[in-house]
């Protein structure tokens, strides 16, 4: 049985670091004017992809042990010296030296996240009923159609199609990351990735375009991407969503269980 303790919050954020780090080392490679870089500090990861980016922040900091005074002044240098918000993703089973750090600071909670898990040593789960669906890797040449289901599956959110076209692009280069589309009757629907890293298999990106919805593509996409993380030899898989959302409820329908939840801490502007 997996327990929710500290060695599981290890390997959860850990593989959440690689595979951050692998965006940003692809973004190095295919636009080296975005001076994209990452350092490791106190265990941490501490990764720049631009200003604006939400990979711009901390992974895995006091996972590793105490975190002092020192080691916020160097993670703080490093983005501030590159234009940035300081922003430190935190699992609640940090070392509790970081808490008054923070507090004391000027930190802010800004953001909740839910992280959630599945022992796969149990798997398969029952077989979900997928209807006409089918889901597949994706294909040489398919990147302008997994871009496409995406700018259509997240259309709802206002601004989000700039931020997209350049996400898709370079996470289609990164290491270790796997695009999947489902198709319906043989046209693509729905689209989400999943995230070798080590024994953990990492869900992510997953949407289905409006006029399909409701039609098992996202259950299809779930399940095949589950069979591919335990072909590859992974005993766990996790997938992060906003506390207390619709992504929460269906990753919980599927299986997973919440470990615990993340919290967003932000450095206050300084005057």
């Amino acid at each position: 049985m997996l327990f929710a303790d500290l060695a599981l919050s290890r390997r959860l954020e850990l593989a959440e670091c690689e595979a951050g780090t692998a965006y940003v080392e692809a973004r190095r490679k295919l636009q080296p004017e975005a001076g994209a870089l990452w350092r490791e500090i106190a265990g941490a990861r501490a990764m720049f992809d631009g200003p604006d980016s939400p990979i711009t922040q901390t992974f895995g900091l006091g996972l590793s042990g105490p975190v002092t005074a020192g080691d916020l002044d160097q993670i703080e240098t490093f983005f501030l010296d590159l234009g940035a918000a300081v922003n430190h993703e935190i699992s609640p089973l940090a070392d509790p030296s970081l808490w008054p750090l923070l507090t004391a600071r000027g930190y802010t909670p800004i953001e909740f996240t839910s992280v959630l898990y599945r022992d796969l040593n149990a798997f398969p789960p029952q077989p979900l009923p997928t209807g006409d669906i089918l889901v597949r890797p994706l294909e040489p040449g398919e990147g302008d159609t997994f871009l496409r289901i995406n700018l259509e599956g997240w259309s709802e959110t206002p601004g989000i199609a700039d931020f997209l076209t350049n996400l898709v692009s370079i996470m289609l280069n990164a290491e270790g990351l796997r695009p999947f589309l489902a198709l319906a009757n043989g046209e693509p629907v729905a689209g989400g990735s999943l995230s070798i890293r080590g024994p953990v298999a990492m869900f992510a990106g997953a949407c289905t375009i409006p006029s399909a919805r409701g039609r098992g593509a996202q259950g299809a996409l779930l399940e095949e991407r589950l069979r591919t993380a335990v072909r590859e030899g992974c005993s766990i898989a996790v997938m992060c969503a906003q506390a207390g959302s619709g992504s929460q409820r269906n990753a919980q329908r599927s299986g997973f269980h919440i470990a615990y939840t993340r919290t967003k801490w932000q450095l206050a502007a300084r005057s």
